[in-house]
C-alpha cells in the first residue's frame, strides 16, 4: 500500500458493468427463463406495465398478461426449445435473434386446439429497457411458419398449398371479370 493511500482506498473497487452490458444480461436472463419455460421468471425481468407486441398474434399489456400468455404457450407446446442466436444491446435497447421448436401437443393456444404438429419459428425481439427492467418488447416472427406448424395452413410447396393458391387465383380472376363487366 502506498504511503499516501488509505486502507479504504487500497480495497479493490468493484465496478458495475456498462449499461449496455447490463441490458444484455437482462435479456439473456429473460430468454433463459423462456428456455426453462418459466413464465414467472420472465415476468421478474419486466416492469409491471410492460407491453409486449407479438406482431403476428397479439399485444400483451402488463406483467400479469405477459406471464399468463407465456404460460398458455408453454402448456400448448410442452417440449418447446428456445435458443438465442445473437444479442445486441445499447444503453436503452436490446435485440435478440432466436429460434423456437416444439410440438403443439399440450393445451389450446390462441383458441386453437392442439394438432400434434411440429412448430419451428425464427424471430427477433426488440426490447426497450428502463431502470434495468424490460419496459416494452416488439417480437417479430414468421406468422406463416407458425400457421403452417399449427396446421392452419398447408405445408409449403405441398399439393394442398398449390390447390389453395389455385382456388384463390380463380376467385380473384372471377372477381376481376365481374368488376370489369360491372364497370363497363
Amino acid at each position: 500500500m502506498a504511503e499516501t493511500e488509505t486502507a479504504e482506498q487500497a480495497k479493490p473497487r468493484t465496478r458495475r458493468p456498462p449499461k449496455r452490458k447490463r441490458n444484455e444480461e437482462l435479456v439473456r436472463r429473460y430468454f433463459d427463463a423462456v428456455a426453462r419455460r418459466d413464465a414467472d421468471g420472465m415476468g421478474e425481468c419486466c416492469t409491471d406495465e410492460v407491453v409486449e407486441e407479438q406482431v403476428p398474434l397479439r399485444i400483451l399489456r402488463g406483467k400479469e398478461e405477459l406471464v399468463a400468455g407465456f404460460r398458455e404457450l408453454f402448456a400448448a407446446v410442452p417440449d418447446l426449445e428456445t435458443t438465442v442466436s445473437r444479442v445486441v444491446a445499447d444503453d436503452r435497447h436490446a435485440v435478440v435473434e432466436w429460434r423456437m421448436t416444439g410440438t403443439f401437443s399440450g393445451g389450446p393456444y390462441e383458441g386453437l386446439e392442439p394438432t400434434g404438429r411440429r412448430i419451428e419459428l425464427r424471430g427477433l425481439d426488440l426490447f426497450e429497457i428502463e431502470d434495468e427492467l424490460i419496459k416494452a418488447n416488439t417480437a417479430y416472427f414468421d406468422g406463416m411458419a407458425f400457421a403452417r406448424g399449427a396446421g392452419l395452413l398447408p405445408a409449403q410447396d405441398s399439393g394442398a398449398e398449390r390447390a389453395m393458391k389455385g382456388a384463390l387465383n380463380t376467385v380473384t380472376k372471377l372477381r376481376r371479370a365481374v368488376n370489369e363487366r360491372m364497370g363497363s
